[in-house]
């Protein structure tokens, strides 16, 4: 069986970078994928409580596990040495696409396993430090950082049922349940209100 594992580490993040990698891998060397396995969950999180725990206690000797790039399978150098140890002892081969290599029950794979994750966390480190950074040196300067204030008005979404808002305030309904009909908080009613001079 191959198998394809997928991993963001967020909802705003997705998968559809990996996918179209591995999908193009397929087909340039001829692999059909048996099973798609993706999950929205941190590296950090230990193996057994990701859907990639389960998937390694199922796989057999001979199965094959394809990744965009070793990162997906965990955050830290640790993390992807344990899972492609796992691998190696069980004869499932993994394999790369961005660092183009497979990884087998030999000690070259050990080696190369090695490497790479230890590249992967370096590289990771390394931007988080420089992301630091310059989050500092822009605090130095004076700049304002995150989300200017009110940026995402709730209130604002209401605009388009002003019509209506007004209609349902001059018929006496009250405003809680004009806030449930367009299902929105009463706060948010309230703002909206206050910013068009209704209330």
């Amino acid at each position: 069986m191959i198998y394809s594992y997928m991993r963001v580490s967020s909802d705003k993040q997705t998968i559809e970078n990996q996918r179209f990698e591995i999908e193009m891998f397929g087909k340039r060397k001829g692999i059909i994928i048996d099973k798609w396995i993706s999950e929205t969950v941190s590296g950090t999180k230990k193996v057994s409580d990701r859907k990639l725990g389960n998937m390694l206690k199922s796989l057999n000797s001979g199965d094959v596990i394809i990744v965009s790039e070793l990162s997906r399978l965990g955050r830290s150098l640790m993390q992807i040495m344990f899972i492609l140890n796992i691998c190696m002892e069980k004869n499932i081969h993994v394999i790369s696409v961005k660092e183009n290599c497979e990884f087998g029950d030999n000690i070259n794979s050990k080696v190369l396993a090695f490497a790479f994750g230890l590249s992967a966390e370096i590289e990771r480190n390394l931007i988080s430090q420089r992301t630091k950074e310059a989050l500092s040196m822009r605090r130095a300067s004076g700049m304002v950082l995150g989300r200017p204030k009110g940026s995402r008005n709730k209130s604002l979404k209401l605009d388009s049922k002003k019509l209506k808002i007004y209609s349902l305030l001059s018929e006496g309904k009250p405003k809680s349940e004009i806030s449930t009909l367009l299902r929105v908080s009463r706060s948010t009613l309230d703002a909206f209100l206050k910013r068009n001079i209704f209330s």
